[in-house]
């Protein structure tokens, strides 16, 4: 399976959104056997406290694009440093719910992935094999979270993704079925 073809794309590190507060996230898959890094959140943390995501955030000022955001929030998160040769494309972008953000996900294949640091704002570091989370795809029964996006959830061990990670992983088990990779 060649994820570097699969997820190829243009990056466009910019949104014209003018109206939603611009963030990037990074979708970081490693291994032989995709694995994909994402992180609980502290259920202290005022927005998204206790959801699993990607790391990433909103747009800095010293960011000159929403492709540093997603590079400088992933070291700040996990210490993982992601050289921009190894981020291969970005999917479409996706909106929070409640919080008012237009989220670019840049896509980044790496070979393996050392040791990692979390900060304040993980609780836990989750490394999910990719296919069999894929396959735990689900449409988001809670009528709340489909009143304004279409919603999904997904599960790992006993921990629910949902919102706009899950919107992510749609578009990559989207692109995994039309390839036949699920």
């Amino acid at each position: 399976m060649d994820l570097r073809r699969l997820f190829s794309s243009d990056l466009v590190p910019h949104l014209n959104d003018s109206h939603a507060k611009h963030a990037a996230v990074m979708v970081a898959i490693y291994g032989k056997e995709p694995t994909v890094i994402m992180t609980e959140k502290p259920k202290s943390m005022p927005l998204h406290g206790g959801e699993i995501s990607f790391p990433g955030g909103k747009l800095s000022e010293e960011d000159n694009d929403l492709l540093d955001t997603a590079i400088r929030e992933t070291m700040e998160e996990l210490s993982l440093d992601i050289p921009k040769k190894s981020v291969v494309g970005q999917l479409g972008h996706v909106q929070t719910r409640n919080s008012g953000f237009a989220i670019i996900p840049f896509v980044a294949i790496l070979d393996y992935v050392e040791s990692l640091q979390p900060n304040s704002e993980v609780e836990e570091v989750l490394h999910i094999p990719l296919i069999p989370l894929l396959k735990t795809l689900r449409i988001d029964d809670d009528e709340e979270h489909r009143a304004l996006f279409e919603a999904y959830t997904l599960t790992y061990g006993d921990k629910i993704i949902w919102g706009a990670s899950a919107r992510i992983l749609k578009q990559i088990a989207d692109m995994f079925r039309q390839h036949n990779l699920i």
